[in-house]
């Protein structure tokens, strides 16, 4: 890589100058310089270590250049207080593009992981309806996290985890049975709290077609059919929806496992062992706010009955049992209270600050003629994912919901991903794939037998090297994208390269008389094509072939 190449540099000079072998250990940074006149990198070195060695920056700055060898260097300047600039050779881009080439598909992968098990966990809808637009934002940034961590070393495990207990349930039960009780002309009136999607008056018209029987009691044996009933189908709906949006799980949770394993009780005495809880006013409660989190909450009621805290500790507790090094939850971010709560609980238990981290998302409303539509799935007014995808495609659905920072509000412009045309972002990264495949199917005669052997001394135009240089960036922008939690990093980036690609395919020919600058130019190509390719599988996109 071409900063690797530069931070070398910089070692070997400061090595050979600091004969003394300072007590301090400096830090060697190098950055990508903002503008072109700025050279290729650039390092504060000098303006960082310059205290320790009793000089100022500049000289000192003059010190290291007098240190650093010409080979693969074309200029060298000290700027401003005392930063070095970088301009590099052509030949160090060559030689970049080439291991480029080499790497093939496993460029924008790493070791960074080391193997280390790390589990994700998104979506986690209540299965109390269908999935919609706002779920799909958070199955696409979990989904794309995964297979970041994936490709820096980290062994991935994508889990979905059900509350299938609690009163969200017996209220989507109670719905299911009074819709029920409806398509059999009967007037029975949905609870206040219930929900009033469709979605429940289908299930219940096919569950009448099957059972041909009234059921005008809500007893007991009503309650756990109905609510085996309800559950069964959102289930298999919400699967449904997340495999059209290509979206796969490794495991799938019950939190019912949890209270029937005993170990939601085992938790609370695990808690209690540790001596972060206590009772008041007939109720259990966590000491979260000594512990950091927001402030002191019941963890079992005065009933008896577990509250969702007490029953997702339980759930990381169970996390922690199957040996993960790391567990990220992807969540919205009105849940900040409570993962702090959550953290608190892990502290008192004793387990790594890092065990668990949370990747925090905003919503998602979509722009239409008519305005920004408000949603709300309790009341039934929600654009299902399903619809959505079945309109604009999975490709465009997936784009637009990794596009943005999670923590930015989502307005998703219908028009624009409605289009199938070169303003919309999806085709336009699609299409420079598909021109590369193009031109390689024209190419004839120019195609080498190993791409790695090609001459590329002509490769040398100032739009050529500045490619070279963003494909060089992709690893890094590969980690940062995985250990910030910023997957839009990766749409961003594919976004850049497109418009280069495209700029160069404008200005310059590809097919030439002259076959070294041919070749060379094809496999400048598929060096972009390649690391097309490997950002597209990244964000779950297909790369065609055709469009």
């Amino acid at each position: 890589m071409l900063k690797s190449f530069v931070h070398s540099l910089l070692k070997s000079a400061w090595q050979d100058f600091d004969h003394n072998r300072s007590s301090e250990v400096i830090e060697i940074e190098v950055s990508r310089a903002d503008r072109p006149e700025f050279g290729d990198f650039t390092s504060n070195i000098a303006l960082t270590s310059a205290a320790i060695k009793g000089m100022s920056p500049r000289e000192l700055a003059q010190q290291i250049i007098n240190r650093l060898p010409h080979e693969g260097i074309k200029r060298l300047e000290i700027a401003g207080p005392g930063f070095i600039n970088f301009f590099l050779s052509d030949e160090v881009f060559q030689r970049a593009l080439r291991g480029i080439i080499l790497a093939g598909e496993r460029f924008s992968q790493s070791s960074h992981g080391n193997g280390e098990r790390v589990q994700i966990e998104f979506v986690s809808s209540n299965p109390t309806g269908p999935l919609t637009i706002g779920h799909g934002r958070q199955a696409v940034l979990g989904d794309v996290l995964a297979s970041l961590y994936s490709a820096i070393g980290y062994q991935v495990s994508r889990e979905y985890y059900f509350n299938d207990e609690g009163e969200q349930v017996n209220m989507l039960t109670r719905s299911l049975w009074a819709r029920y009780r409806q398509v059999w002309g009967e007037e029975e009136p949905l609870p206040e709290q219930g929900y009033h999607g469709e979605y429940l008056v289908k299930i219940a018209q096919n569950l009448k077609e099957r059972l041909h029987k009234p059921l005008p009691h809500f007893d007991t044996a009503a309650a756990q059919l109905f609510k085996e009933e309800a559950l069964s189908q959102m289930i298999a709906c919400i699967k449904d929806d997340l495999d059209l949006l290509g979206v796969q799980f490794d495991n799938w949770f019950s939190e019912a496992t949890l209270h029937k394993s005993g170990e939601v009780k085992r938790a609370l005495e695990m808690l209690d062992e540790k001596g972060g809880i206590y009772e008041a006013d007939g109720a259990i409660w966590l000491a979260a706010e000594k512990y950091g989190g927001t402030k002191d909450m019941v963890l079992i009621r005065s009933d008896g009955r577990p509250t969702y805290l007490m029953v997702d500790i339980a759930y990381h507790i169970n996390k922690w049992n199957r040996k993960f090094n790391y567990v990220i939850n992807i969540q919205g971010a009105d849940h900040h209270a409570q993962q702090l709560n959550m953290k608190a609980a892990m502290r008192i238990l004793g387990y790594p600050e890092d065990f668990l981290t949370y990747g925090l998302h905003q919503f998602v409303t979509v722009k239409e003629q008519d305005g920004v539509k408000k949603m709300s799935t309790r009341a039934g007014r929600f654009i299902e994912l399903r619809t959505m995808i079945e309109d604009l495609g999975k490709d465009v659905v997936r784009y637009f919901m990794v596009a943005r920072k999670p923590e930015s509000h989502l307005e998703l412009d219908y028009a624009l991903a409605k289009q199938q045309t070169m303003d919309n972002p999806v085709y336009y990264i699609q299409y420079s794939y598909t021109r590369c495949a193009s031109i390689f199917r024209n190419a004839g005669k120019f195609i080498p037998q190993r791409w790695e052997e090609v001459d590329l001394s002509l490769i040398t135009q100032p739009v050529e090297l500045d490619i070279i240089c963003l494909l060089d960036r992709f690893p890094e922008v590969v980690k940062e994208a995985a250990l910030t939690f910023a997957p839009h990093l990766v749409a961003e980036y594919a976004l850049t390269l497109a418009g280069k690609f495209h700029r160069y395919y404008t200005d310059f020919r590809i097919l030439t008389a002259d076959q070294t600058l041919t070749q060379g130019r094809l496999a400048l190509l598929w060096g972009v094509q390649s690391v097309l390719r490997q950002t597209l599988q990244l964000l779950g996109i297909s790369a065609p072939e055709e469009m």
